[in-house]
């Protein structure tokens, strides 16, 4: 495609992100955010590869019906009203008693409203979203907190590997096991410059 058809397909109103239609080609769009193109049936997830690139995700019909968010912080408005600030920007009033800074919530993209909280507590699985792990995907082993300064996240991944980072690049994708989303090839498991190189040589592509 040149830049000019990527501007016609916009203009022509195909292009849905977040289940709204969005016009303009520079819309910028984000972790987790659903792009859908109606005319061709396809739908896609933002998701980080492991070296930290944005990765467009296929995903089903049922999966593109809601996101996962991350809350920022939660606070009152003047007007009492309580609400959770998200890291995609959006403020939901209301939300369950028991959301917290840190935690993700489900929610569904046509409405708006939280559907399910996903706690952020040991054991919990995560996908790292900032720094020099970004993008792999492990079990949150154990948080080291220093008031004042950045809580370290120790995360484990499924080959054994343990890795630590800022809690704030950690974004809880699911608990034990189960991740809410698909993942993308690869899984989130980091691989050395020699494996990738084996596999290069495996495939015939060296």
């Amino acid at each position: 495609l040149t830049g000019k058809e990527c501007v016609q397909i916009c203009m022509e109103r195909c292009v849905k992100e977040d289940g709204k239609v969005r016009t303009d080609y520079n819309y910028p769009a984000g972790f987790m955010d659903v792009v859908e193109l109606e005319k061709s049936g396809d739908a896609f997830r933002l998701l980080f590869d492991v070296k930290g690139r944005f990765v467009l995700h296929r995903i089903s019909k049922e999966e593109k019906a809601y996101k996962l968010c991350k809350v920022m912080k939660t606070k009152i408005t003047a007007g009492k009203v309580p609400v959770v600030i998200t890291h995609d920007g959006r403020t939901i009033r209301y939300p369950d008693p028991d959301v917290n800074s840190g935690d993700t919530i489900k929610v569904d993209i046509a409405t708006g409203k939280m559907t399910d909280i996903i706690k952020s507590e040991l054991g919990a699985m995560v996908m790292l979203t900032k720094g020099h792990n970004v993008g792999r995907l492990g079990q949150l082993m154990h948080v080291e907190r220093h008031e004042g300064s950045f809580h370290i996240a120790t995360v484990k991944d499924t080959k054994g590997h343990t890795f630590s980072t800022r809690m704030q690049n950690v974004f809880i994708i699911g608990s034990g096991n189960h991740p809410q989303v698909t993942l993308p090839k690869g899984r989130g498991i980091k691989k050395t410059i020699l494996q990738e190189r084996d596999e290069a040589v495996a495939r015939g592509d060296l």
